[in-house]
């Protein structure tokens, strides 16, 4: 079944909808699926593709542009190289052998060592500069590390239509053209932030300063639903991409035999006693998308581990590779564990993270089970934490 939507007059999604994926490049989490967007825009003389979609479903595309009996195409707008917006590339080559490919320079070289394209096929495109159809005008705004180097994002001007490729996106399979569901839409968005933006999150901010005073009726990601209510994820991002942080501690642990998660319960309720927001993960069994969500926003992260030989978990070493690839905004972290003999955990842990940029309040890590003396540690450094928090202006008392 093909499926094909119009955005405005002669501005049509033309792309696919994967509805069963429940893995994106084989790490992340996708619980509600995913949509590779592509749209068509057709002016008086001039046709153009923005982006294609995932290889898987090029046939999907290929009706959907037959199903509107498009003839042929001159540009193929590729906002970004990634697979799963390039990928069936080749064949609309194949099928429209007029068309050039519009993009970065960067762009270009990427796609022609991914996908073998030719270089006769290319136009390169500065920042800021325009493409006519006649009736419509493309304009080429250069977004490198937005998430790749290569990143544009292309803005139709007589349309008001801001077509992002993964910016601004969200991993969502959904039969609606336009956000009905705002919670539910949100909920994708900031997961999608977490786990793909939120290294970039300086980057984020020039980016969305950049592109402040375009006059935008319509936001077209290349995942998830088109935004004709701009304003909606655009504040999103620019909470989520900011420095301020919220009233919560990210606790993610895991217990080997009880001992961890005796500590983890009573300092839990230490934090919930003081005023402060938990979010608790236990890496047994944690969809790691929802962890990465956490820290978006949190001002501290607590990591729960036994010792395992001489270090932590591996499940733990996970998560704070994780932390430290996706560069949360934290302002503090601790660790809590145990041990049966010795070894260099906190060391460890504390040298997994260098990118947090975070103060590190002192740990409290016991042999054995816990006594009297370690739970008044787990009380002093619940202290400290909302200490800390007081003293940011975000622990409301």
């Amino acid at each position: 079944m093909s499926l094909r939507r119009e955005l405005k007059p002669n501005i049509y999604s033309v792309g696919a909808i994967d509805w069963d994926r429940r893995l994106f490049d084989e790490l992340i989490p996708l619980p509600d699926g995913t949509s590779y967007n592509s749209y068509l825009i057709i002016g008086k003389e001039k046709t153009a593709l923005i982006d294609t979609v995932d290889p898987t479903l090029t046939d999907v595309l290929i009706k959907n542009l037959e199903d509107l009996g498009i003839k042929d195409i001159d540009y193929v707008i590729a906002n970004h190289a990634e697979q799963d917006h390039s990928g069936s590339l080749p064949r609309i080559l194949d099928i429209y052998p007029s068309a050039k490919v519009v993009c970065t320079p960067k762009c270009k070289d990427m796609l022609m060592d991914l996908l073998l394209i030719p270089e006769d096929k290319f136009i390169t495109v500065a920042d800021g500069e325009t493409l006519s159809l006649d009736s419509k005008t493309l304009e080429f705004i250069h977004a490198p590390w937005v998430h790749w180097p290569e990143t544009m994002l292309t803005y139709l001007r007589e349309d008001r239509i801001l077509f992002t490729c993964d910016f601004l996106g969200s991993h969502l399979a959904t039969s609606d053209l336009f956000v009905t569901d705002e919670a539910t839409v949100y909920e994708a968005a900031k997961r999608y932030y977490a786990e793909i933006m939120m290294p970039f999150r300086p980057i984020i901010r020039k980016n969305l300063a950049r592109i402040q005073d375009l006059e935008i009726d319509i936001i077209a990601p290349s995942h998830g639903p088109a935004h004709n209510k701009p304003d909606v994820i655009l504040n999103a991002y620019r909470d989520w991409a900011s420095d301020d942080v919220k009233n919560e501690v990210v606790i993610p642990y895991i217990s080997m035999h009880g001992t961890t998660k005796q500590m983890i319960d009573y300092f839990v309720e230490a934090l919930i006693e003081r005023g402060i927001t938990v979010k608790q993960f236990n890496l047994s069994e944690t969809d790691i998308g929802k962890l990465a969500m956490a820290l978006v926003n949190a001002a501290t992260v607590v990591i729960g581990s036994p010792t395992v030989l001489v270090g932590p978990h591996p499940k733990v070493v996970y998560a704070a590779y994780l932390a430290n690839a996706l560069r949360p905004k934290l302002r503090f972290a601790s660790i809590i564990g145990s041990y049966g003999w010795g070894g260099r955990m906190v060391e460890q842990l504390a040298g997994m993270i260098p990118n947090l940029q975070v103060e590190i309040l002192d740990p409290v890590v016991v042999k054995g089970v816990p006594k009297k003396e370690e739970f008044r540690a787990l009380d002093r450094l619940a202290d400290e934490i909302a200490n800390k928090h007081n003293d940011l202006g975000i622990l409301i008392k």
